[in-house]
């Protein structure tokens, strides 16, 4: 019955806001979603005959409804107040956390992943390199006392198990993370991990005590929501603060070969804009070289954007990090490593975007 209620609203919504949008300019691009918002179709008799036209005539129409920012928000309310406790992907949780639902996925993938990076770690290791992996469960999977009642997630130590039995060596971040569970580990608004997070895991893949009086840590900024606020936002759900974690504030990075130069990890200029979190390493590129504090050693990471925040802690104790983005980087991850005298490679990916992704098959370049 209450979704009954749900949709006839939205339904009549839907209809008045779309005769509105009659007389109201296109959006290109929506600031909350961080996505290009679907433009009006073109009319094609073959696009229609195969029902093409149809499904993005729905999407534009979607899309474009005036207010939109608005009426997600009104619906989210709709819902909590007839019990639901899950919006848009989005579980509404204890303690005014959002987080994304991870409930299942496409084994042939992860399997098909989980081969490549065995592999490569095989080749990595024929020129004396070392390789692990990590991979960061989502909140759900780590936060469980956190979400509403019943609520399903997938299988952390199943997905890490596909990993293991190929012969690729991991580290157990999972118990690291949960040991801290009633701590600030993951954003209340946003799918990452939090620097604090990303700590006990870098303690956990180097073997120390976690010691976080060694550390300098400056409050970036106090004004953060993010990915799972913008598919839910709820103004009664607080902005957050984005902390940043060195030794040494001042290094010298390199992007893309040089294309930009820079004297920190930290690129401040994102701290003014919607899209906060890419403070960490100038978002997300191809390539990146990073002055490390440390007087030997070189380590490769190869990164999701988990590894974004990740980044500045090892750079405390090799002489160079190197990140490679697999969604941008097209040379050869085995040739890179041996021509920029790695000694040691971390793969580091989000356990949601690591079992879907696509990209991994590119470090089988032979």
């Amino acid at each position: 019955m209450r979704n009954k209620i749900i949709t006839s609203f939205f339904c009549l919504l839907l209809a008045v806001s779309t005769l509105a949008g009659l007389f109201m300019p296109d959006r290109y691009y929506s600031e909350r979603e961080k996505r290009t918002l679907t433009q009006k179709p073109q009319f094609t008799v073959s696009d229609f005959i195969s029902g093409k036209f149809a499904d993005n005539l729905e999407s534009y129409l979607t899309d474009q409804v005036p207010l939109r920012d608005d009426w997600v928000t009104m619906k989210t309310y709709l819902e909590l107040a007839v019990g639901k406790r899950e919006s848009g992907g989005v579980y509404i949780c204890k303690d005014k956390y959002l987080m994304d639902k991870f409930t299942s996925y496409s084994k042939k993938q992860l399997t098909a992943n989980a081969s490549v990076l065995a592999e490569l770690q095989k080749k990595l290791a024929a020129e004396g390199i070392s390789m692990d992996t990590i991979l960061v469960p989502v909140a759900a999977q780590v936060l469980t006392d956190k979400l509403p009642a019943y609520a399903p997630v997938a299988d952390y130590a199943a997905i890490l198990r596909v990993l293991t039995d190929a012969g690729v060596d991991t580290v157990d971040v999972f118990s690291a993370l949960s040991a801290h569970n009633g701590e600030n580990i993951y954003y209340r608004t946003d799918h990452h991990w939090t620097s604090l997070g990303a700590y006990y895991a870098y303690c956990a893949w180097r073997s120390v005590q976690p010691n976080a009086e060694e550390w300098t840590r400056e409050v970036l900024c106090n004004d953060f929501r993010g990915t799972t606020w913008n598919k839910v936002p709820l103004p009664s759900v607080p902005a957050e603060e984005i902390t940043a974690w060195y030794k040494h504030a001042s290094r010298r990075v390199s992007y893309n070969s040089g294309q930009y130069e820079t004297d920190s990890i930290y690129e401040r200029k994102y701290l003014d804009g919607s899209d906060q979190y890419a403070v960490f390493l100038n978002s997300n590129q191809a390539q990146t070289v990073i002055e490390g504090s440390g007087k030997s050693g070189k380590l490769l990471l190869i990164k999701d954007s988990y590894g974004n925040t990740f980044a500045q802690f090892p750079v405390e104790d090799y002489a160079e990090v190197h990140v490679i983005d697999l969604r941008f980087f097209r040379s050869d991850v085995v040739e890179y490593a041996k021509e920029n005298g790695i000694t040691d490679t971390l793969v580091l990916y989000g356990t949601q975007n690591f079992v879907k992704d696509t990209n991994i098959k590119e470090v089988a370049k032979v």
